[in-house]
Protein backbone atom coordinates (compact mmCIF):
# COMPACT_ATOMS: atom_id res chain seq x y z
CA UNK A 1 0.00 0.00 0.00
CA UNK A 2 2.87 2.40 0.84
CA UNK A 3 4.44 1.80 -2.59
CA UNK A 4 1.16 2.34 -4.43
CA UNK A 5 0.55 5.62 -2.60
CA UNK A 6 3.91 7.10 -3.50
CA UNK A 7 3.63 5.90 -7.12
CA UNK A 8 0.27 7.65 -7.36
CA UNK A 9 1.85 10.81 -5.97
CA UNK A 10 4.81 10.70 -8.37
CA UNK A 11 2.50 10.39 -11.38
CA UNK A 12 0.98 13.79 -10.52
CA UNK A 13 4.24 15.76 -10.57
CA UNK A 14 3.93 16.58 -14.28
CA UNK A 15 0.82 17.03 -16.47
CA UNK A 16 2.34 14.95 -19.29
CA UNK A 17 3.25 11.28 -19.21
CA UNK A 18 6.14 12.00 -21.61
CA UNK A 19 7.80 15.39 -22.14
CA UNK A 20 11.01 14.93 -24.14
CA UNK A 21 13.63 17.04 -22.40
CA UNK A 22 16.71 16.41 -20.26
CA UNK A 23 16.55 19.55 -18.10
CA UNK A 24 14.34 18.21 -15.32
CA UNK A 25 16.24 14.97 -14.74
CA UNK A 26 19.60 16.76 -14.93
CA UNK A 27 18.43 19.22 -12.28
CA UNK A 28 17.21 16.47 -9.96
CA UNK A 29 20.32 14.33 -10.46
CA UNK A 30 22.48 17.36 -9.63
CA UNK A 31 20.65 17.63 -6.30
CA UNK A 32 21.21 13.89 -5.81
CA UNK A 33 24.96 14.32 -6.32
CA UNK A 34 25.10 13.36 -10.01
CA UNK A 35 24.95 9.61 -9.29
CA UNK A 36 24.93 8.79 -13.03
CA UNK A 37 28.60 9.86 -13.15
CA UNK A 38 29.61 7.23 -10.58
CA UNK A 39 28.49 4.02 -12.29
CA UNK A 40 29.75 1.57 -14.93
CA UNK A 41 27.06 1.00 -17.52
CA UNK A 42 26.09 -0.69 -20.76
CA UNK A 43 23.37 1.31 -22.54
CA UNK A 44 20.88 -0.48 -24.80
CA UNK A 45 18.95 1.47 -27.46
CA UNK A 46 16.75 0.33 -30.32
CA UNK A 47 13.17 -0.60 -31.18
CA UNK A 48 12.98 -4.35 -30.60
CA UNK A 49 15.08 -6.79 -28.60
CA UNK A 50 16.32 -4.41 -25.90
CA UNK A 51 14.98 -6.31 -22.91
CA UNK A 52 15.87 -9.69 -24.40
CA UNK A 53 19.44 -8.52 -25.00
CA UNK A 54 19.65 -7.21 -21.44
CA UNK A 55 18.22 -10.47 -20.10
CA UNK A 56 20.89 -12.43 -21.98
CA UNK A 57 23.65 -10.14 -20.73
CA UNK A 58 22.35 -10.41 -17.17
CA UNK A 59 22.12 -14.19 -17.24
CA UNK A 60 25.64 -14.67 -18.63
CA UNK A 61 27.22 -12.13 -16.27
CA UNK A 62 25.49 -13.68 -13.26
CA UNK A 63 26.84 -17.07 -14.30
CA UNK A 64 30.33 -15.52 -14.30
CA UNK A 65 29.73 -14.17 -10.75
CA UNK A 66 29.33 -10.52 -11.74
CA UNK A 67 26.99 -8.30 -9.75
CA UNK A 68 24.61 -6.32 -11.97
CA UNK A 69 22.12 -3.52 -11.59
CA UNK A 70 19.37 -3.54 -14.22
CA UNK A 71 16.99 -0.79 -15.31
CA UNK A 72 14.32 -1.59 -17.92
CA UNK A 73 10.95 -0.26 -19.05
CA UNK A 74 8.08 -0.91 -19.08
CA UNK A 75 7.35 -3.58 -16.50
CA UNK A 76 4.99 -6.43 -17.35
CA UNK A 77 3.55 -7.42 -13.98
CA UNK A 78 4.99 -5.13 -11.28
CA UNK A 79 7.19 -2.07 -11.18
CA UNK A 80 9.81 -3.89 -9.08
CA UNK A 81 10.91 -5.63 -12.32
CA UNK A 82 12.53 -2.35 -13.39
CA UNK A 83 14.77 -2.04 -10.33
CA UNK A 84 17.38 -4.77 -9.89
CA UNK A 85 20.44 -4.13 -7.73
CA UNK A 86 23.22 -6.62 -7.00
CA UNK A 87 21.24 -9.20 -9.03
CA UNK A 88 18.04 -8.88 -6.93
CA UNK A 89 14.77 -6.99 -7.41
CA UNK A 90 13.99 -4.42 -4.74
CA UNK A 91 11.02 -5.40 -2.61
CA UNK A 92 8.04 -3.09 -2.14
CA UNK A 93 9.34 -1.44 1.03
CA UNK A 94 12.83 -0.89 -0.40
CA UNK A 95 11.40 0.60 -3.57
CA UNK A 96 8.99 2.85 -1.65
CA UNK A 97 11.86 4.13 0.54
CA UNK A 98 13.97 4.86 -2.55
CA UNK A 99 11.16 6.81 -4.23
CA UNK A 100 10.40 8.65 -0.98
CA UNK A 101 14.00 9.83 -0.70
CA UNK A 102 14.22 10.97 -4.32
CA UNK A 103 10.82 12.63 -4.07
CA UNK A 104 11.84 14.52 -0.94
CA UNK A 105 14.96 15.88 -2.67
CA UNK A 106 12.89 16.76 -5.76
CA UNK A 107 10.67 18.84 -3.47
CA UNK A 108 7.53 18.72 -5.68
CA UNK A 109 9.28 20.22 -8.71
CA UNK A 110 7.69 19.29 -12.06
CA UNK A 111 9.15 16.03 -13.40
CA UNK A 112 7.66 13.19 -15.41
CA UNK A 113 7.03 9.79 -13.86
CA UNK A 114 9.71 8.10 -15.99
CA UNK A 115 12.23 10.83 -15.19
CA UNK A 116 11.90 10.49 -11.44
CA UNK A 117 12.04 6.69 -11.73
CA UNK A 118 15.26 7.03 -13.73
CA UNK A 119 16.78 9.50 -11.27
CA UNK A 120 15.87 7.13 -8.43
CA UNK A 121 17.59 4.27 -10.24
CA UNK A 122 20.80 6.26 -10.73
CA UNK A 123 20.71 7.34 -7.07
CA UNK A 124 20.54 3.74 -5.87
CA UNK A 125 22.99 2.44 -8.49
CA UNK A 126 25.69 4.81 -7.25
CA UNK A 127 25.68 2.84 -4.00
CA UNK A 128 27.11 -0.10 -5.98
CA UNK A 129 30.02 1.51 -7.90
CA UNK A 130 31.61 -1.83 -8.84
CA UNK A 131 28.45 -3.37 -10.31
CA UNK A 132 27.75 -3.49 -14.05
CA UNK A 133 24.64 -1.46 -14.91
CA UNK A 134 22.47 -2.68 -17.77
CA UNK A 135 20.31 0.28 -18.79
CA UNK A 136 17.51 0.24 -21.35
CA UNK A 137 16.79 3.46 -23.17
CA UNK A 138 13.13 4.39 -23.32
CA UNK A 139 11.36 6.36 -26.07
CA UNK A 140 13.91 7.15 -28.80
CA UNK A 141 17.20 8.02 -27.07
CA UNK A 142 18.41 11.54 -27.72
CA UNK A 143 16.02 13.13 -25.22
CA UNK A 144 15.40 10.03 -23.13
CA UNK A 145 15.91 10.39 -19.37
CA UNK A 146 18.55 7.64 -19.38
CA UNK A 147 20.70 9.71 -21.78
CA UNK A 148 22.51 11.83 -19.19
CA UNK A 149 25.55 9.58 -18.79
CA UNK A 150 28.89 11.21 -19.57
CA UNK A 151 30.58 7.88 -20.30
CA UNK A 152 29.76 4.20 -20.47
CA UNK A 153 31.34 0.85 -21.21
CA UNK A 154 29.32 0.27 -24.36
CA UNK A 155 26.19 1.21 -26.30
CA UNK A 156 24.21 -1.61 -27.88
CA UNK A 157 21.99 -0.80 -30.86
CA UNK A 158 19.34 -3.48 -31.22
CA UNK A 159 17.01 -3.83 -34.20
CA UNK A 160 15.52 -0.46 -35.22
CA UNK A 161 12.13 -0.04 -36.88
CA UNK A 162 9.09 2.22 -37.00
CA UNK A 163 7.38 2.70 -33.63
CA UNK A 164 6.11 5.55 -31.42
CA UNK A 165 5.47 7.58 -34.56
CA UNK A 166 2.80 9.64 -32.78
CA UNK A 167 5.63 11.41 -30.92
CA UNK A 168 7.08 12.72 -34.19
CA UNK A 169 5.73 15.42 -36.53
CA UNK A 170 3.92 13.96 -39.56
CA UNK A 171 6.70 14.92 -41.96
CA UNK A 172 9.34 13.23 -39.75
CA UNK A 173 7.69 9.84 -39.23
CA UNK A 174 10.44 8.02 -41.10
CA UNK A 175 13.07 5.37 -40.42
CA UNK A 176 15.73 8.04 -41.11
CA UNK A 177 14.42 10.19 -38.26
CA UNK A 178 14.11 7.27 -35.83
CA UNK A 179 17.67 6.08 -36.55
CA UNK A 180 18.86 9.65 -36.00
CA UNK A 181 17.05 9.94 -32.67
CA UNK A 182 18.36 6.61 -31.42
CA UNK A 183 21.98 6.73 -32.59
CA UNK A 184 23.13 10.32 -33.13
CA UNK A 185 23.97 10.89 -29.46
CA UNK A 186 25.73 7.65 -28.53
CA UNK A 187 28.75 7.99 -26.27
CA UNK A 188 32.26 7.40 -27.53
CA UNK A 189 33.27 4.00 -26.12
CA UNK A 190 32.12 0.79 -27.82
CA UNK A 191 29.11 0.53 -30.12
CA UNK A 192 27.67 -2.93 -30.80
CA UNK A 193 25.20 -2.97 -33.70
CA UNK A 194 22.85 -5.97 -33.77
CA UNK A 195 21.37 -7.61 -36.85
CA UNK A 196 18.98 -5.18 -38.57
CA UNK A 197 15.82 -5.92 -40.54
CA UNK A 198 17.11 -4.31 -43.71
CA UNK A 199 20.31 -3.17 -45.40
CA UNK A 200 18.85 0.33 -45.57
CA UNK A 201 18.47 0.55 -41.79
CA UNK A 202 21.98 -0.79 -41.22
CA UNK A 203 23.46 1.73 -43.65
CA UNK A 204 21.58 4.56 -41.93
CA UNK A 205 23.02 3.47 -38.57
CA UNK A 206 26.55 3.25 -40.02
CA UNK A 207 26.23 6.71 -41.54
CA UNK A 208 24.91 8.14 -38.30
CA UNK A 209 27.77 6.78 -36.19
CA UNK A 210 30.49 7.29 -38.79
CA UNK A 211 32.00 10.27 -36.93
CA UNK A 212 31.72 8.61 -33.53
CA UNK A 213 35.20 7.51 -32.41
CA UNK A 214 33.91 4.37 -30.68
CA UNK A 215 35.15 0.88 -31.39
CA UNK A 216 32.36 -0.41 -33.65
CA UNK A 217 31.28 -4.06 -33.49
CA UNK A 218 28.74 -4.67 -36.25
CA UNK A 219 26.84 -7.90 -36.91
CA UNK A 220 28.19 -9.83 -39.91
CA UNK A 221 31.33 -7.70 -39.90
CA UNK A 222 32.83 -8.30 -36.44
CA UNK A 223 30.57 -11.12 -35.17
CA UNK A 224 28.05 -13.58 -36.55
CA UNK A 225 26.18 -16.77 -35.77
CA UNK A 226 24.57 -19.67 -37.60
CA UNK A 227 22.18 -22.40 -36.48
CA UNK A 228 23.26 -25.98 -37.16
CA UNK A 229 20.65 -28.47 -38.36
CA UNK A 230 21.33 -30.47 -35.14
CA UNK A 231 20.25 -27.48 -33.08
CA UNK A 232 23.64 -26.14 -32.06
CA UNK A 233 24.47 -22.45 -32.48
CA UNK A 234 27.84 -21.53 -33.95
CA UNK A 235 28.95 -18.08 -32.80
CA UNK A 236 32.05 -16.44 -34.27
CA UNK A 237 34.00 -13.23 -33.75
CA UNK A 238 37.62 -12.06 -33.89
CA UNK A 239 38.31 -13.82 -30.58
CA UNK A 240 37.35 -17.21 -31.97
CA UNK A 241 34.29 -19.43 -32.35
CA UNK A 242 31.88 -20.99 -29.86
CA UNK A 243 29.63 -24.02 -30.23
CA UNK A 244 26.61 -23.21 -28.09
CA UNK A 245 23.53 -25.15 -26.97
CA UNK A 246 20.01 -23.99 -27.73
CA UNK A 247 18.98 -21.31 -25.19
CA UNK A 248 15.97 -21.73 -22.93
CA UNK A 249 14.10 -18.95 -24.80
CA UNK A 250 12.28 -19.60 -28.08
CA UNK A 251 12.68 -18.03 -31.51
CA UNK A 252 15.55 -17.19 -33.84
CA UNK A 253 15.12 -13.52 -32.90
CA UNK A 254 16.23 -14.47 -29.38
CA UNK A 255 19.42 -16.00 -30.79
CA UNK A 256 20.09 -12.67 -32.54
CA UNK A 257 19.80 -10.90 -29.18
CA UNK A 258 21.94 -13.50 -27.42
CA UNK A 259 24.70 -13.21 -30.04
CA UNK A 260 24.71 -9.43 -29.52
CA UNK A 261 25.05 -9.92 -25.76
CA UNK A 262 27.97 -12.33 -26.29
CA UNK A 263 29.69 -9.91 -28.70
CA UNK A 264 29.40 -7.13 -26.12
CA UNK A 265 30.82 -9.23 -23.28
CA UNK A 266 33.75 -10.53 -25.35
CA UNK A 267 34.67 -7.09 -26.68
CA UNK A 268 34.66 -5.64 -23.15
CA UNK A 269 37.13 -8.33 -22.08
CA UNK A 270 35.10 -9.32 -19.06
CA UNK A 271 36.36 -12.42 -17.30
CA UNK A 272 33.62 -14.64 -18.70
CA UNK A 273 34.43 -18.18 -19.76
CA UNK A 274 32.96 -20.20 -22.60
CA UNK A 275 31.27 -22.36 -19.97
CA UNK A 276 29.70 -19.26 -18.36
CA UNK A 277 28.22 -18.32 -21.74
CA UNK A 278 26.92 -21.84 -22.39
CA UNK A 279 25.25 -22.08 -18.99
CA UNK A 280 24.06 -18.46 -18.98
CA UNK A 281 22.09 -18.73 -22.20
CA UNK A 282 20.15 -21.70 -20.83
CA UNK A 283 19.00 -19.73 -17.76
CA UNK A 284 17.64 -16.53 -19.31
CA UNK A 285 14.60 -15.07 -17.58
CA UNK A 286 12.38 -13.49 -20.23
CA UNK A 287 8.85 -12.36 -19.38
CA UNK A 288 6.32 -12.17 -22.24
CA UNK A 289 8.86 -12.78 -25.02
CA UNK A 290 7.24 -15.79 -26.66
CA UNK A 291 6.82 -17.20 -23.16
CA UNK A 292 4.97 -20.47 -22.77
CA UNK A 293 2.39 -20.56 -20.00
CA UNK A 294 2.95 -24.00 -18.54
CA UNK A 295 0.50 -23.96 -15.62
CA UNK A 296 -2.29 -21.88 -14.14
CA UNK A 297 -5.88 -20.87 -14.77
CA UNK A 298 -5.51 -20.09 -18.49
CA UNK A 299 -3.33 -23.11 -19.16
CA UNK A 300 -6.05 -25.31 -17.67
CA UNK A 301 -8.48 -24.00 -20.31
CA UNK A 302 -6.14 -25.24 -23.05
CA UNK A 303 -5.63 -28.69 -21.51
CA UNK A 304 -2.96 -30.40 -23.62
CA UNK A 305 -2.54 -27.54 -26.10
CA UNK A 306 0.31 -25.04 -25.68
CA UNK A 307 -0.38 -21.38 -24.99
CA UNK A 308 2.15 -18.55 -25.39
CA UNK A 309 2.25 -14.84 -24.62
CA UNK A 310 4.34 -12.42 -26.61
CA UNK A 311 4.60 -8.70 -25.96
CA UNK A 312 5.39 -7.70 -29.56
CA UNK A 313 3.50 -4.50 -30.30
CA UNK A 314 5.03 -2.92 -33.39
CA UNK A 315 5.54 -3.82 -37.04
CA UNK A 316 9.09 -5.10 -36.57
CA UNK A 317 7.94 -7.21 -33.62
CA UNK A 318 5.11 -8.80 -35.60
CA UNK A 319 7.53 -9.57 -38.44
CA UNK A 320 9.97 -11.52 -36.26
CA UNK A 321 7.17 -13.21 -34.33
CA UNK A 322 5.58 -14.44 -37.55
CA UNK A 323 8.94 -15.65 -38.86
CA UNK A 324 9.19 -17.84 -35.78
CA UNK A 325 5.58 -19.04 -36.06
CA UNK A 326 6.24 -20.09 -39.65
CA UNK A 327 8.82 -22.59 -38.34
CA UNK A 328 6.19 -24.30 -36.15
CA UNK A 329 4.22 -26.88 -38.08
CA UNK A 330 0.74 -26.77 -36.56
CA UNK A 331 -2.43 -24.65 -36.54
CA UNK A 332 -1.97 -21.28 -34.82
CA UNK A 333 -4.70 -19.29 -33.09
CA UNK A 334 -3.98 -15.61 -32.42
CA UNK A 335 -5.64 -13.63 -29.62
CA UNK A 336 -4.90 -9.94 -30.15
CA UNK A 337 -5.17 -6.75 -28.08
CA UNK A 338 -3.34 -3.52 -28.94
CA UNK A 339 -2.82 0.07 -27.89
CA UNK A 340 -4.64 2.70 -29.96
CA UNK A 341 -1.50 4.46 -31.25
CA UNK A 342 -0.05 1.43 -33.07
CA UNK A 343 -0.15 0.64 -36.79
CA UNK A 344 -2.72 -2.16 -36.45
CA UNK A 345 -3.08 -3.05 -40.12
CA UNK A 346 0.65 -3.12 -40.79
CA UNK A 347 1.19 -5.15 -37.61
CA UNK A 348 -1.32 -7.85 -38.53
CA UNK A 349 -0.33 -7.85 -42.20
CA UNK A 350 2.80 -9.88 -41.41
CA UNK A 351 0.89 -12.86 -40.02
CA UNK A 352 0.46 -15.76 -42.45
CA UNK A 353 -1.28 -19.13 -42.24
CA UNK A 354 -3.28 -18.30 -39.12
CA UNK A 355 -6.14 -20.66 -38.26
CA UNK A 356 -8.14 -18.16 -36.22
CA UNK A 357 -7.86 -14.55 -35.09
CA UNK A 358 -9.71 -13.15 -32.06
CA UNK A 359 -9.59 -9.54 -30.87
CA UNK A 360 -10.17 -8.49 -27.27
CA UNK A 361 -10.14 -5.37 -25.11
CA UNK A 362 -7.06 -4.85 -22.93
CA UNK A 363 -8.46 -4.64 -19.37
CA UNK A 364 -7.72 -1.43 -17.49
CA UNK A 365 -6.03 0.35 -20.43
CA UNK A 366 -7.96 3.44 -21.54
CA UNK A 367 -5.39 4.13 -24.28
CA UNK A 368 -5.97 0.76 -25.95
CA UNK A 369 -8.13 0.23 -29.03
CA UNK A 370 -11.43 -1.49 -28.39
CA UNK A 371 -11.49 -5.09 -29.57
CA UNK A 372 -14.53 -4.45 -31.78
CA UNK A 373 -12.78 -1.52 -33.48
CA UNK A 374 -9.61 -3.56 -33.93
CA UNK A 375 -11.64 -6.32 -35.55
CA UNK A 376 -13.06 -3.87 -38.11
CA UNK A 377 -9.61 -2.55 -38.97
CA UNK A 378 -7.97 -5.92 -39.61
CA UNK A 379 -10.89 -7.96 -40.94
CA UNK A 380 -9.61 -7.71 -44.52
CA UNK A 381 -6.41 -9.56 -43.58
CA UNK A 382 -7.97 -12.46 -41.69
CA UNK A 383 -11.38 -13.71 -40.70
CA UNK A 384 -11.62 -12.14 -37.26
CA UNK A 385 -13.95 -12.57 -34.31
CA UNK A 386 -14.29 -10.43 -31.18
CA UNK A 387 -14.67 -11.73 -27.63
CA UNK A 388 -15.26 -9.72 -24.49
CA UNK A 389 -12.59 -11.34 -22.35
CA UNK A 390 -9.32 -13.26 -22.49
CA UNK A 391 -11.07 -16.34 -21.09
CA UNK A 392 -13.88 -16.15 -23.68
CA UNK A 393 -11.29 -15.78 -26.43
CA UNK A 394 -9.40 -18.88 -25.33
CA UNK A 395 -12.60 -20.90 -24.99
CA UNK A 396 -13.67 -19.89 -28.50
CA UNK A 397 -10.58 -21.42 -30.16
CA UNK A 398 -11.48 -24.72 -31.81
CA UNK A 399 -8.33 -26.63 -31.00
CA UNK A 400 -7.02 -29.80 -32.60
CA UNK A 401 -4.42 -31.97 -30.87
CA UNK A 402 -1.23 -30.01 -31.66
CA UNK A 403 -2.71 -26.52 -32.11
CA UNK A 404 -1.21 -23.59 -30.22
CA UNK A 405 -2.59 -20.28 -28.97
CA UNK A 406 -0.55 -17.07 -29.06
CA UNK A 407 -1.76 -14.01 -27.11
CA UNK A 408 0.02 -10.94 -28.45
CA UNK A 409 -0.10 -7.27 -29.47
CA UNK A 410 0.88 -5.48 -26.27
CA UNK A 411 3.07 -5.80 -23.18
CA UNK A 412 0.14 -4.38 -21.22
CA UNK A 413 -2.01 -7.26 -22.45
CA UNK A 414 0.76 -9.70 -21.51
CA UNK A 415 0.75 -8.33 -17.98
CA UNK A 416 -3.01 -8.77 -17.72
CA UNK A 417 -2.75 -12.34 -19.03
CA UNK A 418 -0.09 -13.27 -16.45
CA UNK A 419 -2.13 -11.63 -13.68
CA UNK A 420 -5.26 -13.51 -14.73
CA UNK A 421 -3.40 -16.79 -15.04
Amino acid sequence: MKLQKILHRLQKLHPKEIDLSLDRIKNLCKKLGDPQDKIKSISVVGTNGKQSTINALFSILKEANFKCNVYTSPHVQKINERFIFANEELNDDELADLFEEASKINNNQPITFFEILTASYFYKAAQYPENINLIESGLFHRFDATNILKNNLASIVTSIGLDHLDWLPKNEQTIEKIVFEKTSNLLSSNIVVAKQSSEKTLNLIKKNISNNKSNKIIFNEKYSYSINENGFIYYEDEYGSLKLPQPNVLGNFQIENISTAIATIRNLNFKVSEEDIKKGITKIKCIARFQEIKKGKLKNLCKNNKIYIDGSHNVLGSKVLNEHLETIKCNKHIILGMMANKDHEEYIGHFKNISSMTTIDIPGQPNSIKGKDLKKKINKYHKVQFKKSIIDAIKSCKLLDDDIIIITGSLYLAGEVLKLN
